[in-house]
C-alpha cells in the first residue's frame, strides 16, 4: 500500500507556521507532492526537511512565486527537475521523482485568472504541450501519478456555484472539455473520482466572503495517473480538520 499526499501550501513558510509539517508526521505517507511553494531552497531551514524523508524542491526563478516539492520515504531512483518546457521549469511548475514501479510527477498548472494573456498561455500549454506529453507517457507503459493543483474543476458536482463560474478561469467549458479529453478519450484517471462519487467534495476556497465556512468550494487539485493503474486506488480523502492554506491536501492510498 502506498499513501500519497498532495497539497498546494500557497507559501510554504506560512503553511510551517500553520502546523502543516507538523501534521505530515502524523500521516505516514510515502509521498507527500507540494505545489506553490514560493521560497527558494535558501530561504528554508531544517523545518523544511523532515528526517523521515527525502526531500527536493524546485523553485520559480521569481523569488515568492510558485515553486513545487516532492518528500518521499523511499529515495527515488531519480529525481527530474527539468520538463520538456523552459517556461514551465523558469516557474518551477514541475518536479518528478521515479521509483522502481512507478513514478510521481508533482505539477502547478497554470491560472488564468489573473488576465487574458495568462489564459491564452494556459490553454496553449494544455492542448498544445501537456496533452502530447501525457499521450506519450500511457505508451510508454510507465506507472505514472500526476499530482497537483490543475486549476479546472471537471463538472458541476467539482464546484459549489457551477452556474455563475461559466465564463471565470478554472469553470471555462474548454478547460473542461480538455479535462474530458483527457479522462474520456485518451484514458488517464481522475483517482479521487474512482472511489468518490460525491457532490461538493472541494479541494480550495477563495478567501473572499465565506467561502470556507459555508463550503463554496471548487474542486482542483488532482491525483490523475495512467490508465495502467486503474483499480488500484483504496481511499481518497480531503483533509479539512486543520487549514494550512486556501486548499485542502488531498489523500489518496494505493495497492501498488
Amino acid at each position: 500500500m502506498k499513501r500519497i499526499i498532495t497539497a498546494n501550501v500557497n507559501g510554504i513558510r506560512a503553511a510551517e507556521k500553520k502546523g502543516f509539517f507538523n501534521w505530515v508526521k502524523t500521516q505516514d505517507a510515502d509521498v507527500v507532492c507540494l505545489q506553490e511553494i514560493k521560497a527558494q531552497e535558501d530561504q528554508l531551514d531544517e523545518r523544511f526537511y523532515p528526517k523521515e524523508y527525502h526531500c527536493y524542491y524546485q523553485s520559480a526563478e521569481k523569488k515568492g512565486y510558485s515553486g513545487t516539492a516532492i518528500f518521499s520515504k523511499q529515495a527515488p531512483t531519480q529525481i527530474i527537475k527539468e520538463s520538456p518546457w523552459d517556461d514551465i521549469n523558469f516557474e518551477g511548475r514541475f518536479i518528478q521523482a521515479d521509483f522502481k514501479d512507478f513514478s510521481v510527477i508533482s505539477i502547478y498548472i497554470h491560472s488564468g485568472s489573473a488576465k487574458q494573456e495568462r489564459q491564452d498561455l494556459k490553454m496553449a500549454f494544455l492542448t498544445e504541450r501537456f496533452m502530447p506529453y501525457l499521450q506519450e507517457l500511457k505508451a510508454s507503459g510507465r506507472k505514472v501519478i500526476i499530482c497537483g493543483d490543475v486549476n479546472i474543476v471537471h463538472q458541476e458536482r467539482d464546484i459549489k456555484n457551477w452556474k455563475a463560474n461559466q465564463k471565470n478561469s478554472g469553470c471555462l467549458p474548454q478547460e473542461r472539455a480538455w479535462l474530458d479529453d483527457l479522462f474520456f478519450e485518451v484514458g488517464f484517471i481522475d483517482g479521487f473520482r474512482e472511489v468518490n462519487q460525491e457532490s461538493h467534495q472541494y479541494t480550495w476556497w477563495s478567501n473572499r466572503g465565506q467561502a470556507w465556512a459555508n463550503n463554496v468550494g471548487w474542486r482542483i487539485d488532482y491525483q490523475i495517473f495512467t490508465p495502467n493503474l486503474k483499480g488500484t486506488v483504496k481511499s481518497a480523502d480531503i483533509y479539512k480538520d486543520e487549514r494550512f492554506s486556501d486548499h485542502a491536501p488531498l489523500i489518496m492510498e494505493y495497492q501498488l
